[in-house]
C-alpha cells in the first residue's frame, strides 16, 4: 500500500540534499516534470492563474479552482505534490477548510503566505503583509487540522516581509521563527535579493528553508544550495513560460504559413519524445488495460481494421 504523500515528501527531505521542485500548472505539465526525473512537483498559483483564467497572479484563483487542479495533478503523477495555498483563502477558520481540502485532494504539502488578501506574485511590487499574530493563528489552525487528518502533511509558511515597502531581513527572520513555533515545518522566505540574504536566513531561521529561484532572487546552483542546507528549491513557472513561448511561436508561424507550418513542426518533432502525442499521453496503456479486462473478442473487433493510431 502506498504511504501518504506527506510521508513520501518527508522521506525525500530527509536525504539531506536540496530537493528541486518544478512547478506544474496542470496534469500534463506535471507528468512531463515526472517523466524528466524530478522527484516532486509544485502546483504553481501563478501558473494556474495564467492558464486557467488567463489572468495575472493577484489572488483571483479560488480555493475550489486550485484544489481542483491539485487533485488532477496528484492523480496524474506518483511523485509528491506541493500546492500553493496563497493566503489560506480567508482567516484562520477558513484555513482549516483549506488544509482539509488539499489533504483530501492528495497533496503532500501546501505553502501559505503572510500577505494581505488579495495577494499577488511574490516577485511583483505592491505586496502587503498581515500582523504576525494573524499569520501564526492561521498556522496553528492548519496544524490542528493536519494532525487530525494526516500528521505527515507538510506545512510551509511563506514570508513576504522582505519584499514589501520598507521590508527587511530582520523582520523576515523574526516572523519565520514565530511561524515555526506556531507549527510550520518549513519556511519559504520570498523575494530575497542576494546570496548574502539567503545565507543569513539559513543561519538565523531555526528550521528548513524553501527557496524560490526566480524573479528578483539570485539564480544559485543546486551545489551552492546544498552547501547552505536549503531543503527545497522551486522553479515555479518554468513549465508555464516554456510552453507559452512554444505556443506563441507555433501559432505565429501557423497564422503566417498555414499548413506548411504544421508540416514543418511535425517534421521537426518526429523523433521528439512528445512528437507522437497519442503515445506520449498513454493510449498504449489504455489498450493494455482493455486487453486485460475487456472480453477478448470485443478488443479484437475494436482495433482490427480500424483507421488511425494503433497503440
Amino acid at each position: 500500500m502506498r504511504t501518504s504523500p506527506g510521508s513520501e515528501l518527508r522521506s525525500l527531505l530527509r536525504c539531506g540534499k536540496t530537493l528541486v521542485k518544478p512547478g506544474a500548472y496542470n496534469a500534463l505539465s506535471a507528468k512531463i516534470i515526472e517523466n524528466a526525473g524530478f522527484r516532486c512537483c509544485g502546483v504553481s498559483g501563478y501558473g494556474v492563474s495564467a492558464s486557467l483564467l488567463g489572468k495575472p497572479d493577484v489572488g483571483l484563483v479560488t480555493l475550489d479552482e486550485i484544489v481542483m487542479i491539485t487533485r488532477y495533478v496528484a492523480r496524474a503523477v506518483k511523485i509528491p505534490v506541493i500546492a500553493d495555498a496563497d493566503t489560506g483563502f480567508g482567516n484562520a477558520i477558513n484555513v482549516m477548510r483549506t488544509v482539509e481540502d488539499f489533504i483530501t485532494a492528495g497533496a503532500a504539502a501546501i505553502h501559505i503566505e503572510d500577505q494581505v488578501a488579495p495577494k499577488r506574485c511574490g516577485h511583483v511590487a505592491g505586496k502587503q503583509i498581515v500582523a504576525v499574530e494573524e499569520m501564526t493563528g492561521k498556522l496553528r489552525a492548519a496544524d490542528r487540522v493536519r494532525r487530525e487528518l494526516d500528521p505527515d502533511f507538510v506545512l510551509i509558511a511563506r514570508c513576504d516581509a522582505r519584499g514589501v515597502t520598507g521590508g527587511s531581513i530582520d523582520e523576515l527572520v523574526r516572523r519565520a521563527n514565530a511561524y515555526l513555533d506556531a507549527g510550520a515545518d518549513m519556511i519559504f522566505p520570498e523575494a530575497l535579493t542576494s546570496e548574502a540574504e539567503l545565507e543569513r536566513c539559513a543561519r538565523e531561521i531555526k528550521g528548513p528553508l524553501h527557496f524560490n529561484r526566480t524573479g528578483v532572487s539570485p539564480r544559485l546552483p543546486v551545489t551552492r544550495l546544498n552547501e547552505l542546507s536549503i531543503a527545497m528549491v522551486s522553479n515555479a513557472t518554468g513549465s508555464l513560460r516554456s510552453s507559452t513561448v512554444a505556443m506563441v511561436d507555433y501559432f505565429a508561424a501557423f497564422a503566417r504559413d498555414d499548413v506548411e507550418a504544421v508540416n514543418r513542426f511535425e517534421a521537426a518533432t518526429r523523433d521528439h519524445p512528445a512528437g507522437n502525442m497519442h503515445a506520449f499521453i498513454g493510449f498504449s496503456e489504455i489498450r493494455k488495460l482493455e486487453e486485460e479486462f475487456l472480453p477478448g473478442a470485443d478488443v479484437l473487433a475494436k482495433y482490427d481494421g480500424s483507421v488511425g493510431f494503433q497503440p
